[in-house]
């Protein structure tokens, strides 16, 4: 009987059966399955196997964390099952196929949005804190208004405040291309080439009549004209550009002679792209929003504008993504101008509130997690300031059920609004603060839309996660691997573990690589920030260099040498992991100098790795070093955090419970 025989069947049963699993592998910690039809897996009865730890779905795998454990766990599930493990390409290849067009688009946005989170977290709040200094009223007049210092903290934070957002094409264009593992100064380029002062910057565009920007703002070939029109803060445009650059490269590339490449992909790449993006993709976008600015107008002076409300509350916040939502700003001054207040701007402001109780909801459900609370305490503020974009990019879209919990609750209280007649004076401050541009007959009233914004996004995203629904992860993963091990091997390696220490023993684990040393907590990915793995460290690795924390065994390698796990002659069981989603270079940039199951001694050579190389992959580097059998020893990390460190120099003491 294996040793986990029982929970195998337990597991079998609770996803579904044979007949719901489409193909199984697994990784370092976890079961992947990729199911046929994921609602006939009864969480709750997974919850309470005993050997599982958590699940979560992403990428089209609904994957179970097993633990260090997993080598075992699945042969025992191979023989209860009848079901043969698959390669990782194909297991990746199935829940590729699991994934509907909603889910592979919010993945793409969030892979893309991913790497300009610190810059877009960092703008969301000077300006949100410029919305104050320009926007809230004393006495008649506004703090820049009433300071001179203010006025010029307000006026010097605007240049890393156009920085970030007038020119995020030019990040999306970078990011796509690092995506896409093509040239990435060319997508810098190409976003310089949306953005640059040649150009009639976007925001200007609504007040430049046509005949201006056609004597003025067009290049003349001769026999037609292209528009000089920028594309400020726009997302649609420059990803499609991105897009559109990385597969010209990557076809000219196939075909152009590599000793002539280095001149001709880039010319034959990057000009078409940029013309394609001026005479085509550009040109088309600023239609889209001029179709959407005739909907927006004719719904608000409809006699259904109570259903408009509704319907913009919910459709305002995809706008936002695209760039789109700058074109209100015309209808909002139409409005004032015309019956002197706006009812269309309340219902941005309640957007903006919705958006921001979404990630609150989400930071007090992984409060436990300080990577997660980093990004989502400053997006909660930066949202109730009237600036959205890091909590939709940073929380809202990688999780997907805050952003439809924020939708549907913007909707609500935008329906609320319109019904309850709620107009604002002038175009204000967003989020909390946006109180102070509502009409005064009107201030009391739209404390209920607010209240609202705040507390059904809370309630649903409470609820779609725990139900399920809208839930694209719960946790993100780290790998698909697939785990080399002999268990035989294995087994024979963990008797160590068993092996009578008297309590108290001190076992000390140096560290295995050079770099910088920073707490668990800080860890990219929540398997192990959240040390459902088990407690220590991650390195931030200066040399590529990986060398044994202390004598013991090799008890785990995998076959892309991205992880390896050793115990110590004294029982303690470590788990180093090289790298997030390292597994995708299958052994690239790595090289081995042990093999599993060999014994070795402190400071032995195990493993090199190319740090260059990870890096230019568009994939970080950072390592954890964690002590997965905490329910034997219990680790304390040396030192204060965060430091540098030396390979070999003290790292952690486990102490034997």
């Amino acid at each position: 009987m294996g040793k986990f025989e029982k929970q195998a069947q337990e597991l079998l049963d609770a996803i579904g059966g044979k007949e719901n699993i489409s193909a199984v592998t697994h990784c370092a910690t976890r079961m992947r399955f990729v199911l046929n039809d994921d609602a006939k897996a009864d969480k709750k009865r997974i919850e309470n196997i005993s050997t599982t730890k958590g699940m979560f779905t992403n990428a089209g795998q609904f994957q179970v964390i097993i633990g260090n454990d997993v080598a075992t766990f699945y042969n025992d599930f191979s023989a209860i099952s009848g079901i043969e493990g698959v390669s990782k390409e194909a297991a990746k290849s199935a829940a590729k196929s699991n994934q509907n067009v909603v889910q592979r688009l919010v993945g793409t946005l969030s892979e893309i949005f991913t790497p300009l989170l610190p810059a877009i977290i960092v703008g969301g709040l000077i300006l949100g804190f410029r919305n104050i200094l320009e926007g809230v009223q004393f006495g008649g007049s506004t703090i820049v208004e009433n300071s001179q210092f203010w006025a010029g903290v307000n006026g010097f934070l605007w240049l890393p405040g156009e920085a970030i957002f007038h020119f995020l094409p030019v990040g999306i264009a970078w990011s796509v291309t690092r995506k896409m593992g093509t040239t990435q100064i060319l997508g810098i380029v190409l976003g310089i080439t949306l953005v640059s002062p040649q150009l009639l910057n976007a925001y200007a565009v609504n007040g430049t009549s046509a005949a201006e920007i056609a004597k003025n703002w067009s290049w003349d070939f001769g026999f037609f004209t292209m528009d000089k029109i920028g594309y400020q803060a726009q997302v649609i445009p420059a990803m499609a550009a991105g897009f559109l650059l990385a597969y010209l490269e990557k076809f000219f590339r196939k075909y152009i002679p590599e000793a002539v490449s280095m001149i001709f992909v880039p010319l034959f790449a990057l000009i078409p792209t940029i013309i394609a993006a001026h005479a085509i993709i550009g040109p088309i976008g600023w239609k889209i929003g001029q179709g959407i600015s005739f909907v927006v107008n004719t719904g608000l002076t409809s006699s259904l504008s109570w259903l408009f409300g509704g319907i913009f509350g919910i459709l305002y916040a995809p706008l936002v993504i695209t760039g789109l939502h700058h074109t209100t700003l015309a209808i909002d001054s139409q409005l004032i101008a015309d019956f002197g207040s706006t009812n269309l701007w309340p219902l941005i402001d309640l957007s903006n509130i919705a958006q921001g109780a979404s990630v609150f909801a989400v930071y007090l459900l992984h409060k436990k997690n300080k990577k997660e609370a980093e990004i989502s305490v400053p997006a909660t503020i930066s949202a109730w300031l009237g600036v959205t974009e890091p909590a939709m990019f940073g929380i809202n879209l990688k999780y997907l059920y805050p952003f439809v919990a924020a939708m549907i609750g913007s909707g609500i209280a935008g329906m609320v609004s319109t019904l309850m007649g709620v107009r604002a004076n002038s175009i204000g401050v967003g989020g909390l603060p946006g109180i102070l541009a509502i009409r005064g007959e009107d201030m009391l009233k739209f404390i209920i839309p607010m209240m609202i914004a705040i507390v059904v996004p809370i309630i649903l995203t409470f609820f779609f996660r725990q139900a399920g629904i809208f839930n694209k992860i719960d946790l993100v993963g780290a790998d698909d691997a697939t785990f080399a091990s002999d268990p035989a091997t294995l087994e024979g390696a963990q008797q160590i573990a068993k092996t009578e220490i008297p309590k108290g023993t001190l076992v000390n684990v140096t560290s295995p690589l050079s770099g910088e040393v920073r707490e668990l907590a800080t860890a990219t990915d929540p398997v192990f920030s959240q040390g459902i793995m088990g407690q220590g460290v991650v390195i931030e690795p200066s040399e590529g260099v990986l060398t044994a924390p202390f004598d013991g065994i090799v008890s785990a390698f995998f076959p892309t040498k991205h992880a390896i796990g050793l115990i110590s002659d004294a029982g303690v069981e470590i788990l180093m992991h090289i790298g997030m989603d390292t597994v995708k270079l299958d052994g690239k940039g790595f090289e081995a100098f042990v093999s599993q199951g060999d014994h070795v001694t402190q400071g032995q050579r195990l493993l090199t790795f190319d740090i260059d190389l990870i890096k230019k992959q568009g994939l970080i580097v950072e390592t954890p070093v964690i002590v997965t059998n905490q329910d034997s020893f219990q680790p304390d990390v040396s030192g204060q955090l965060p430091r540098t460190i030396r390979s070999g120099d003290d790292l952690l003491t486990a102490t034997k419970i």
